[in-house]
């Protein structure tokens, strides 16, 4: 069948006016939160405590000093660019495509990436619950069945896939909050410090905030689909300020009950706030354990309602090929850019061969972090704004994004050559990938 004799009504859509505006502050919320709160925090408390002892709190306060500026500054030039895309967009619209097109590239390697390992965790906890899902093949059922039912939810529609994502929230945030709340009234606080004093060494410190930005890591991720916002000048501001500070208050909480209720076993165990939870009542470790898998499934749905999104904004813009940034007409959803990320994540996690990506994710997270904050400035230096409605406005001018960036150097630092060789390479890929689709862009014009 030709163009001619195509119906308008399957015609797949072009472009963010195909995309239907359709999410709120509190479904954004929600998705900050789900997408934040994932496998890291089930892990999180006893890397820690190995790394600093009794004083873990502290690298959760000093990952909360660096990542509250990062977030100030993703609500100020959210609030001004939102085209569909996140850092990619917001990279585009201040520096141009060459720095979007390195940000958002480094962004999904390390979102499928990131996906992938928590899928790989999740298997791992459901078959401590059921152990018959531990053989290979059953885990590969098991894993193909989690990401076809996320692409299913995904693929209906944005309201549905929206709504999975209160609904996960609220199903592992309840549990983990209950902990935190109740836990702190048996904690013995001689377990915990908050003295400097008590630091094992300033190189304990640094690879210990490698740990907890990643666990911080997650709003770069929601934001991408500011095209199927309500209102982005309003609600990105409010979703990302009010869903990191309940993170970090959740982490914080966690660790303090942890390490009060466990005292030195905690850095000894593979599953943290499950034992902490039973500690307090023993029918609390199998809750948790359900709720780490509630939590990471949650957070594959954030992921790849998200980085769908950033797939999409590279094919729009020509980056990748035109077909991921089209939306399927009768769900209104980048159908395709659901497949290829989907898909992809899958692969990894199944065959669980995604060390040397890992290596790159978390650095590039921060390079990501560092540009987004110098987009924030010069869209409020330069006035970018979109769609009406007042833009959050960054309070000193360069002085957040500056103390934001040094926070990032800083945490870079304690990378090893060996990671730093990794991203290296993987820019070098990026820039020659970047080049040739420029020229064939080029050439078609």
């Amino acid at each position: 069948m030709n163009d001619s004799t195509s119906s308008p009504k399957t015609k797949p859509l072009q472009g963010d006016a195909a995309l239907l505006r359709a999410v709120g502050s509190f479904a954004l919320t929600a998705a900050v939160i789900n997408v934040i709160v994932g496998g890291g925090i089930f892990r999180m408390p006893s890397a820690l405590a190995t790394q600093m002892g009794a004083a873990a709190p502290l690298a959760l306060v000093a990952g909360a000093l660096a990542i509250i500026p990062i977030a100030l500054c993703f609500a100020a030039v959210g609030s001004r660019v939102q085209v569909t895309g996140g850092p990619y967009s917001y990279l585009s619209a201040t520096f141009g495509p060459f720095a979007g097109f390195v940000g958002g590239a480094l962004m999904w390697i390390s979102n499928f990436t990131s996906s992938a390992g928590v899928a790989a965790a999740l298997s791992v906890q459901v078959a401590s619950l059921v152990p018959a899902f531990a053989p290979p093949v059953p885990r590969a059922l098991l894993l193909t069945a989690v990401y076809g039912g996320l692409f299913a939810l995904n693929a209906f529609g944005v309201k549905l896939g929206a709504r999975a994502i209160t609904t996960l929230a609220a199903l592992k945030l309840t549990p983990l909050f209950a902990l935190a709340v109740f836990g702190i009234f048996f904690v013995d606080w001689s377990q915990v410090s908050f003295a400097i004093g008590d630091v094992p060494s300033w190189s304990a410190l640094g690879a210990s905030m490698v740990l907890v930005m990643f666990a911080y890591s997650g709003m770069e991720t929601a934001l991408v689909p500011s095209g199927e916002l309500n209102d982005p000048a309003r609600d990105v501001p409010r979703a990302t300020m009010v869903a990191i500070l309940l993170v970090v208050l959740l982490y914080l909480a966690l660790q303090i009950v942890g390490q009060g209720l466990l005292g030195a076993d905690l850095a000894k165990s593979g599953v943290p706030v499950a034992d902490t939870a039973g500690a307090l009542w023993s029918p609390g470790r199998v809750l948790l354990l359900v709720t780490a898998c509630i939590s990471m499934t949650g957070f594959l749905m954030g992921n790849l309602f998200g980085t769908s999104r950033l797939v999409f904004a590279l094919g729009r813009d020509g980056y990748l090929p035109r077909i991921f940034g089209t939306v399927s007409a009768a769900h209104r959803v980048p159908f395709w850019a659901l497949v290829v990320h989907a898909t992809l994540a899958w692969m990894l996690a199944i065959a669980g061969n995604f060390d040397a990506l890992a290596l790159i994710s978390g650095g590039a997270i921060c390079l990501v972090y560092g540009l987004v904050c110098l987009a924030a400035w010069r869209a409020q230096a330069r006035d970018i704004r979109e769609r009406g409605g007042a833009p959050f406005v960054l309070p000193g001018g360069f002085v957040i994004p500056l103390v934001a960036i040094a926070a990032m150097v800083a945490i870079t630092a304690t990378l090893t050559r060996k990671e730093w060789l990794a991203i290296g390479i993987a820019l070098a890929v990026l820039v020659v990938t970047y080049a040739l689709l420029h020229a064939r862009r080029r050439a078609r014009a």
